[in-house]
């Protein structure tokens, strides 16, 4: 079975994007509020929504079954306050439910959290339990930065977080680390400030024991990790300049790297790099690069491919990528079965 385990609902039906319109209308004129569950979409529009883009592309391209949550970008939690924050999670975790529902064998749920800059992360807990308890979710996506590029939170490893990763530990959940659009002019939203998003949270998680009171927490860095297996030696180095056990003691026991990335030299290192047993496939398909690569004439993020032509990766090594690495990091995927 090949799991791409990095999918998001870039495609979601138009009605989703008119109440987010007039949900935003509505925080400065009042009357323009949306009603909270006056969302419609029928089963058609869904259907239509995901049978010409990423179910014929899982097709097309060999996998099985994606690991969907909803579009990173369109998260925005610096926009309005914590209850806009709620409602519009609920109603974009409900939207990829509605997906998972109508194709159970293609798709299964990872949550948006409501985040919102300076808003105690307990916050989030009642829309994290809502997703896995009720609309059967193996994960959530976690912003390290609300603030869309300013970095006005504290970081992941402060104590801050730790009554969130006290639930996600209880209902044994990992969370992929996803910035959402970027406010700030200095950062492109998918081109700089998700790749900064990526790396820092990695010297976050370098820096601190995080681990040490959460020893089954388990976190997903996307887009092959940012900068990180490129400059595996510099961060190598900072770990024994900072007295810090080594990387595969002090973090590879809890943080994975997937394979967005978008070239096979990319792809080549990041499993050189990186050891197979934290590599996990994905494609984030329809997702930031959308277009056919000149060079190759396949599809930029059609990454299968890039896996399966790694010379020194074994079958046993690709099966561990493609869906044994998945399985370990989402435990309630089981659970669907």
């Amino acid at each position: 079975m090949i799991i791409d385990c990095h999918g998001h609902y870039t495609t979601s039906p138009k009605a989703l994007q008119d109440y987010r319109d007039r949900q935003i209308a509505g925080l400065e004129h009042t009357a323009h509020v949306p009603a909270r569950h006056s969302l419609r979409v029928s089963d058609d529009e869904i259907r239509d929504s995901v049978e010409g883009a990423q179910l014929k592309l899982q097709r097309a391209r060999g996998t099985d079954l994606t690991i969907f949550s909803p579009r990173a970008s369109g998260m925005a939690h610096h926009i309005g306050d914590a209850t806009t924050s709620e409602h519009w999670s609920e109603a974009c975790n409900d939207m990829v439910y509605r997906v998972t529902t109508l194709y159970p064998e293609n798709f299964v749920g990872v949550c948006q959290l409501p985040q919102s800059p300076g808003v105690d992360p307990r916050n989030c807990i009642a829309e994290l339990r809502r997703s896995v308890t009720e609309l059967g979710f193996i994960g959530c996506n976690l912003n390290p930065d609300p603030s869309g590029g300013y970095w006005t939170d504290p970081p992941l490893t402060d104590r801050w977080w730790y009554p969130l990763y006290e639930v996600m530990a209880e209902l044994d959940v990992p969370a992929m680390v996803h910035v959402s659009n970027s406010c700030n002019p200095c950062f492109h939203y998918t081109g700089a400030h998700y790749i900064n998003g990526d790396t820092t949270a990695f010297m976050q998680f370098l820096t601190s024991d995080l681990f040490k009171d959460f020893p089954t927490l388990k976190f997903i860095i996307p887009h092959g990790g940012g900068a990180v297996p490129y400059h595996w030696g510099r961060y190598r180095g900072l770990a024994q300049d900072m007295k810090r056990p080594p990387l595969d003691e002090l973090l590879l026991n809890n943080v994975y790297f997937d394979t967005c990335v978008y070239h096979q030299a990319g792809i080549d290192l990041l499993t050189k790099v990186i050891p197979v047993k934290n590599i996990l496939f994905a494609s984030e398909m329809v997702g930031a690069v959308r277009g056919i690569d000149p060079e190759t004439g396949h599809y930029f993020d059609d990454t299968k491919r890039y896996i399966d032509q790694v010379p020194w990766l074994s079958a046993a090594d690709k099966k561990q990528i493609f869906e044994d690495n998945i399985r370990h990091v989402f435990p309630r995927l089981a659970l669907r079965a």
